[in-house]
């Protein structure tokens, strides 16, 4: 649907940091839990051989990426195209500063909006079923509920996916860190499309006025994340953008029609002016960002197409 995120949480006695729970986040934007993301339009999608595109007008041209924020070891190397962008590429662009999410002063910051302040609660802001059912499935995992009540909604959910993807062997070093630490080694300018509290702000309003039934479907989806992931990552792995998009965009486009417009379209409406003026200088870009933003007739593909620019995959 589109992840995401050191103050630091010990849960189950195991440490889970705000950089974790950050791409946890932006996973699931991408992968599942309640927010999956929508089928929709795109003219090149019939001609994707990978999961790296090439937008080009005249003699210039950008790269563009769709990333998977947490993977397992085994899912490297790469599939080749994004070797092949990147030695092509003397600039990097990601959703946000990812190694600005190690600051001290940005994980406050994390904490402080992921978490109420006042006297809310989950007890306070889910139905009584859906706090037991969420209890349950805390107890089943040997952690209290009373660790997380003052998490948020998207704190909650993103913590909760954590969980089950480290139970698969996912860790954050996806894509997008790969390409970042990468990249300051080779000395390769790094940016990024907006800011962490951009970010953050996205986070902390999931779910808010539908918590129950934001929390309730999130466990629902909890049960097949293995399955979920495959599909994904075997997706993303062949570029097939179809398949990205009838898995993980039409719940969210038709089920959240409000989370949908500001986590993917209004951001790819912000990040477009961003990544047309890469046009204009004499450097060629890598832009790296979740696949769910590149896809379906509001993704980054459609939008640079309909602005005349020719898009074609990389191989």
């Amino acid at each position: 649907m589109l992840p995401l995120r050191q103050a630091i949480c010990k849960l189950n006695d195991k440490v889970l940091t705000m950089h974790n729970l950050l791409h946890s986040v932006k996973q699931l934007c991408l992968c599942q839990c309640a927010l999956v993301l929508s089928v929709c339009f795109i003219s090149v999608d019939a001609l994707a051989q990978s999961s790296v595109w090439v937008a080009s007008k005249d003699d210039a041209k950008v790269y563009l990426g769709g990333t998977v924020h947490l993977l397992r070891p085994a899912d490297y190397p790469l599939p080749e195209p994004f070797e092949n962008a990147y030695q092509q590429a003397q600039e990097l662009y990601f959703e946000t500063d990812v190694a600005g999410l190690n600051d001290m002063s940005v994980q406050a910051r994390m904490m402080q909006a992921l978490t109420y302040s006042d006297e809310r609660t989950l007890r306070s802001v889910l139905d009584a079923p859906t706090y037991a059912a969420l209890s349950a499935h805390l107890a089943s995992t040997g952690m209290p509920i009373a660790m997380l009540e003052k998490f948020k909604p998207g704190l909650l959910v993103s913590t909760l996916q954590v969980i089950e993807f480290q139970k698969l062997g996912f860790t954050p070093q996806g894509v997008d860190v790969y390409f970042n630490t990468r990249a300051m080694g080779d000395g390769k300018t790094v940016g990024e499309l907006e800011p962490i509290d951009s970010q953050i702000g996205f986070i902390a309003e999931m779910g808010e006025g539908n918590e129950s039934e934001f929390v309730r479907l999130s466990l629902e989806d909890l049960d097949d994340v293995a399955s979920s992931m495959d599909q994904m990552l075997s997706a993303w792995r062949s570029g097939d953008n179809d398949s990205l998009e009838s898995l993980f965009v039409s719940d969210m486009k038709e089920g959240y029609p409000a989370l949908y417009d500001s986590l993917l379209v209004q951001r790819n409406l912000n990040w477009l002016p961003i990544i047309e003026s890469m046009f204009q200088d004499d450097d060629t870009e890598f832009v790296l960002v979740g696949a769910a933003h590149l896809v379906g007739e509001d993704g980054l593909l459609s939008l640079l197409e309909s602005k005349g620019y020719t898009v074609t995959s990389v191989e």
